[in-house]
């Protein structure tokens, strides 16, 4: 993983939108669609359809698949919360300790996209820290050095940051991953491939950033191995989207941004 594939967002080949020379985190926001009237309408109807026929299902518990003839389609209960307890400690911050089963791998993932594009990146002492936890003992060491070639002086200054991965004085800078979900593309007693697509957070909320909080999204693809009696990743790789389309949100202004990364904290995911 080098900071081109955690953090290149905004440098897709879509249209770019200039946000207002005032406030670099806008308050601008994009002409409301004229047809947002009749789609709130639709949608209105569509909902009072679907509540009506939930409601008129009676006893019948069977899943929708069998009716069709359809098995493919993945059930609830793919995603669905076990109540398993996904680690059972912590290190260096980090959650470690991960069932040693399918559920296991996808929490060890979810958790490590977390990890891995943290602000922690951002500072050798913790970036080596994250890599010895969370990589296998032969992909720490061959990730170290490059790593910290990657993340250099010059490619700090580029996102605002001094030579310690400091942000000035007054500015927040936010690195975060959102995950949103997981699949096991393979899986065997020894080894896992799982992916995780996630929504992305990166720039420098302050009044005079001229890189402002942007998201991106991308899919984070895992080659786990048990090793040391928990999940560390042998090899991963990114690749963008799949994304939604953007709604009308209007943009937050800085003060917005870093007040919710103070209050906001992030999760320690399941399945």
């Amino acid at each position: 993983m080098t900071p081109g594939d955690e953090h290149d967002y905004g440098e897709g080949t879509g249209t770019r939108v200039r946000l207002p020379d005032t406030d670099l985190y806008g308050g601008a926001r994009r002409p409301a669609r004229s047809s947002r009237s009749l789609v709130t309408v639709v949608g209105v109807v569509v909902l009072l359809i679907a509540a009506i026929a939930f409601a008129n299902r009676g006893g019948d518990d069977s899943p929708s698949s069998t009716a069709t003839g359809d098995t493919n389609k993945p059930e609830t209960s793919t995603t669905a919360a076990s109540g398993t307890q996904p680690v059972k400690s912590k290190t260096a911050g980090i959650p470690t300790g991960y069932a040693h089963d399918a559920q296991g791998a996808q929490s060890a993932a979810a958790n490590y996209a977390v990890a891995l594009s943290s602000t922690g990146m951002f500072q050798k002492d913790s970036r080596h820290t994250l890599v010895d936890t969370v990589y296998t003992t032969g992909a720490a060491a061959k990730l170290q050095t490059a790593m910290d070639q990657a993340y250099s002086a010059d490619f700090l200054a580029k996102m605002g940051l001094d030579a310690n991965g400091d942000a000035p004085k007054g500015d927040t800078f936010v690195s975060r991953a959102v995950p949103v979900g997981t699949t096991v593309q393979s899986y065997a007693a020894t080894t896992a491939k799982v992916a995780v697509w996630y929504l992305g957070l990166i720039g420098m909320s302050g009044p005079d950033s001229t890189d402002p909080v942007t998201s991106s999204w991308k899919t984070w693809t895992f080659d786990l191995q048990w090793a040391d009696g928990d999940w560390k990743i042998a090899t991963d790789t990114q690749k963008d989207g799949p994304a939604p389309v953007p709604g009308d949100d209007q943009a937050a202004t800085s003060d917005e941004i870093s007040k919710a990364i103070e209050e906001f904290g992030g999760f320690t995911y399941a399945r």
